[in-house]
This record gives C-alpha cells, structure tokens and sequence, in this order.
C-alpha cells in the first residue's frame, strides 16, 4: 500500500472529514443509545477543525481517515469521531492517525491522551488496548481509555540525574516498580541514589551488585526503597528466588539491569533507560577492588527516557513534572 499522508486538518477540510465520519460511523452496528457522530455537519467539524484541529489521512489524494480533537482538558489531548473508510479497514490508517494524534500531544505540552469507547464494540476495544491505551472509568456504555506520554530528556551532570530523579520520586507511591536500563558507568545507582535522597530513606545507596537486593527503610514515614542490582542473573526466574512480592506492595523497587527480568513483578511499572552519548563503552572488567563498579567520572552528558506502562500510570503528570 502506498505511504499515507497525515494532515493536519483546518476548516477547509471539514468536508472531507464528515464524510469519513458519516461513512465509518454509519457502518456500525446498532448502539443503544445511539452515537451522536451521525449528527455531525460541515459546520459543526469546521468550527473544531479552526479550534482544537484534527486529522486527515489521504492516500494519492483521497481521504481514508479522520479524527477531532478536544482541548477540553488542560493536560491531555482528546480524541474523538475517530474514523476510517470502511473500504478499507486494517490497512493502517487508524495506526498512522494515533502516531501522529500522539506527536501532537507531546507538542502540545500534553501529558497523554484520553478518549470514549463503547463497550458493545470489543475490537475497538482491542485496538486500543494493543496501542497500551487502559480504561480509566465508566458512564454507562462510554467507557474512557487513557494513555501517558513517554518521554526523553538530556541529562548533562550527574547532579543533573540526581535532580531528574527526585522529580520521579514526587510521581511514585507504595507499590510501584522502577525498571532501569543503560551500560556500566551510564548512572543508573546516581538516579536511584537521588530517588533515594528525594524518598528520605536510609543510606548509603551503593550498587548492590554481590549482596543483590538491599533494602532502604525510611527514616520519617514514607514507604522504603528496595534497590536490586539484576547485572548477575541469568534469567527471570533469578528474580523470583529474591522474593520481592513479599514487600512489593508496601515499598519502592527499583531494579537496575532489569529490562527483560523485572517487568514480570507488576502489571504496571516506569522503564527508565539510560544512554550515554558520546562516550566509549566501559569495561565491565574495570571493577574496584570489592568487584564493584563506579559510576563514570565523565562529562558525557545522558539522554535518560522515561517510559510508563500499565494502567498505574494513567493519569499521571509525567512529563510535565519531568520537563518543567
């Protein structure tokens, strides 16, 4: 199929994209109560294609797809009368719609996306949800699906990590599992040591790299931090015989090397990886004499990207607390 061209649409759209509207909504099944997108004119789309906007998908020309969207809400992007060609359904134009709606959000300062979904329709439903949209709430048959934003940023100093770090901690409660990814030396123990100092929990923290697990009880009230240190295990189950359920509810877990291993421990968890740009890979034989390692000692700056998953992360501020 040839490539699709994306638009932002204006006013002088409003044609095209009610006619998809009508074409796709009026394909549905019966819905009680009905939708109201049938109800939609030339004039009521243009005047939210000269406000909030919208999309147009086209291919040589001809329209194939088309979304509102709705500033409604200060800190998340709306999407409504989402709409493809019945022609021409799982082709990828619903896909290219919901990439670029996503860009326009993160441009727009937007912490995620939220929109309705009918309950009587299970593949929309399942579109969605392939797209890690969750269910927020319920009205009747509308039930919400919402979606944060991830994000990336550059991280010049290591106490420019510690600062980052202390701003996930404002975002995080009992229960939650940070997952932590980058080459030795990138500064995965300075983020969780500065997650640690902004949480108030006892220290030292230092890479538990022989004792694996150690946990940081607060030292006024909060939940404890447990960091593990998954560099030497050899697979998932590894992570099972540490036995981290037995305090996952209550506490912070925060596992470095644990991309691909550690993510079976909750429904919902923050990815945070980190790259270093520019610098030479560290030699992992490069060890001190305890055979632990050292953060480097560098000026490389980072680019740390913070990623949510899971329905816990609904809702929540993340880039605009990361960003700001």
């Amino acid at each position: 199929m040839r490539a699709l061209d994306v638009i932002d649409a204006g006013p002088e759209h409003a044609g095209a994209v009610v006619d998809i509207i009508r074409r796709s909504f009026g394909r549905r099944p019966h819905l009680d109560p009905p939708s109201t997108a049938l109800d939609e004119t030339e004039e009521s789309v243009a005047e939210v294609l000269a406000g909030p906007g919208g999309l147009l998908v086209e291919r040589r020309g001809l329209p194939m797809g088309a979304l509102l969207f709705d500033e409604s809400r200060s800190d998340k992007l709306g999407l409504r009368r989402v709409a493809v060609d019945p022609e021409i359904q799982s082709r990828g134009v619903a896909s290219a719609m919901v990439g670029v709606a996503e860009d326009t959000a993160e441009e727009r300062g937007k912490d995620g996306i939220w929109l309705h979904v009918r309950e009587e329709l299970p593949e929309t439903i399942q579109f969605w949800s392939r797209r890690k949209y969750h269910p927020v709430s319920q009205d009747g048959p509308l039930i919400e699906f919402g979606k944060t934003l991830w994000l990336a940023r550059e991280v010049p100093t290591p106490d420019a990590m510690r600062d980052l770090a202390s701003r996930v901690a404002e975002l995080i409660r009992p229960g939650d599992l940070l997952v932590l990814a980058g080459d030795l030396g990138a500064g995965k123990t300075t983020f969780t040591q500065g997650l640690g100092d902004a949480m108030g929990v006892r220290g030292p923290i230092t890479s538990p790299t022989f004792v694996l697990a150690r946990t940081h009880p607060p030292q006024q009230g909060g939940p404890p931090l447990v960091h593990v240190d998954a560099y030497r295990l050899g697979g998932p189950e590894e992570i099972d015989d540490l036995d981290l359920d037995a305090t996952a509810e209550e506490a912070v877990t925060v596992v470095e090397w644990g991309d691909g291993l550690a993510e079976q421990l909750s429904d919902s968890w923050l990815s945070v990886s980190i790259e270093v740009r520019g610098a030479r890979p560290i030699d992992p034989l490069g060890t001190k004499a305890d055979g632990t390692h050292d953060e480097v000692a560098d000026a490389e700056p980072r680019v740390v990207t913070v990623k949510p998953h899971g329905p816990r992360w609904v809702d929540v501020p993340l880039r605009s607390t990361l960003l700001s």
